[in-house]
C-alpha cells in the first residue's frame, strides 16, 4: 500500500494557460478607451442638440450584424438615422465619414425598420452631426446624398 502524504493541495480555480487570459479580466487599451469615451460622450451631445431641435430620440447605438447606427430619432413624420463623428475639427469630422460606413448603416436602418414595424413614417433620411471641441454641433440633414 501507499503511504499517504495527507490531502493535496486544492487546484486553482483558473488556472494560467499561456496566451489566454480568464474572462472579466481583459485589460483595456487606455487609448480605444478614452476613445469610447469621446465617442459617447459625443453621441450624448448629439442627441440633446438633436432633442432640442424638435426631434424625439427612438434609439441609441443600436446594433445589427450590417453596423451601427449611433442615433434613431424622429419629428413629424419622418425618421433620420444620425451618424455622429468627433474629431479635432468639422472638417475633419466631415471627412469621416467614408461611403463604406453609409452602406452599412443603410442596411442597419433597414433592420431597424423591420424590427420596429409601429413606427409610422412618411420620409427617411440620413444626417451626420459633426461633434469638434470648442464648436457648436453641425447637423448636416441628408448627409448621405451626393
Amino acid at each position: 500500500m501507499a503511504k499517504d502524504e495527507g490531502p493535496s493541495p486544492p487546484l486553482p480555480r483558473n488556472p494560467r494557460v499561456p496566451g489566454l487570459r480568464p474572462k472579466g479580466q481583459v485589460e483595456a487599451d487606455p487609448n480605444r478607451q478614452a476613445a469610447f469615451n469621446r465617442g459617447i460622450s459625443a453621441e450624448s451631445l448629439a442627441a440633446a442638440w438633436l432633442i432640442g431641435k424638435g426631434y424625439r430620440i427612438l434609439a441609441r447605438r443600436f446594433r445589427s450584424g450590417a453596423g451601427e447606427i449611433d442615433i434613431v430619432a424622429g419629428r413629424r413624420h419622418t425618421i433620420i438615422f444620425v451618424e455622429v463623428k468627433a474629431r479635432a475639427s468639422l472638417d475633419e469630422a466631415a471627412e469621416s465619414v467614408t461611403p463604406r460606413q453609409r452602406a452599412r448603416i443603410a442596411t442597419a436602418a433597414e433592420i431597424w425598420l423591420a424590427q420596429n414595424p409601429k413606427v409610422a413614417f412618411k420620409d427617411l433620411r440620413f444626417d451626420a452631426i459633426l461633434i469638434a471641441p470648442g464648436k457648436l454641433p453641425r447637423h448636416i440633414q441628408g448627409a448621405f446624398e451626393t
